[in-house]
Formats: structure tokens, sequence, C-alpha cells
């Protein structure tokens, strides 16, 4: 159960964009914004508030892969395991990861939501390969080793 004030800042974002189908979309990256992730009642809340059908909001929020229903750590960690990146050893770095984080192919972010790790099938840096993005931004050329010392860094909040 939500507190009210995830529906309070519903109803902002709603103001904002205006209580029409229309506004769906934004309105979902607005809420996934502020959230990490969006909450499968406010889903629900939102599609009543704008006049568009449960069923409606859900199979878009499932159709397009940037929406998560599932709460994500602060920082998310994307490994990229496109070919490129896959014949450059994407695997070990991913792998790295998941065991220095504890985490594996069904959990995907850590106890204290500090990270969560996912593997994407491209992230449009080929020439860069193997890469990974952290709250999108591009760190290339990985290797197991860099993607630790990088968890390291954001540990300590130096990154």
């Amino acid at each position: 159960m939500l507190s009210q004030s995830y529906y309070d800042k519903a109803d902002e974002i709603i103001e904002l964009y205006g209580r029409k189908p229309s506004s769906l979309i934004p309105i979902m990256q607005d809420i996934q914004g502020e959230y990490r992730y969006l909450p499968r009642e406010l889903l629900t809340y939102v599609a009543k508030e704008i006049g568009v059908k449960e069923a409606k909001a859900y199979s878009v929020a499932t159709f397009y892969e940037n929406f998560s229903f599932e709460a994500k750590g602060k920082y998310i960690i994307k490994v990229c395991d496109g070919t490129a990146c896959h014949v450059r050893k994407s695997v070990p770095i991913l792998e790295a990861l998941q065991k220095e984080l504890g985490l594996s192919k069904k959990k995907h972010t850590t106890d204290d939501m500090m990270f969560t790790v996912e593997t994407v099938s491209c992230l449009g840096a080929c020439g860069l390969a193997p890469t990974m993005t952290v709250n999108d931004e591009v760190h290339p050329n990985m290797t197991p080793e860099k993607a630790l010392a990088l968890l390291e860094k954001l540990r300590g909040g130096t990154a």
C-alpha cells in the first residue's frame, strides 16, 4: 500500500500534463523518474484519473522496455550483451558485478536499494565495446576489474 504522498505526487504530475488519455506516457515517465519504477497502484490510479482503461495503461507499460514495475536501486547499471559487446567479453563483466553485489539472473537489485544490474540488447555504442552505463552515463571498454573499481567509486560517492 502506497502512502498518500505518492498519490499527491501523481496528482501533481497529472495536472502538469492534463487529465486526458494522450498524457499517459509522459505521466508514466515522470512517475518512474520520481520513484525509479512505476508502482502498479499508481498506474491504476493514473488510468482512472485520465480516463484510460486499466488494461490499456498496463499494455503500454509492459510494451515499452523502459518502464519497470520493480523498484530499482540508486545506481542502475546496464551491461550491454549485444553482439559487439558479447564477443568482446561482456559476460564476465556482468558476472563480476553480480558476484560482488550478491545478485543473480533473478535478483537484480541489492537489498539496500543501492544498485540494480540489468543486461540490455544494445546500448548503441558498439565501437566502444564492451560497454555499460550507470544511470545512462556510458562507460566504454569495460573489463571486470574496471567495473568493480567503478562500483567502489559509487559506494564511496566519488564517481
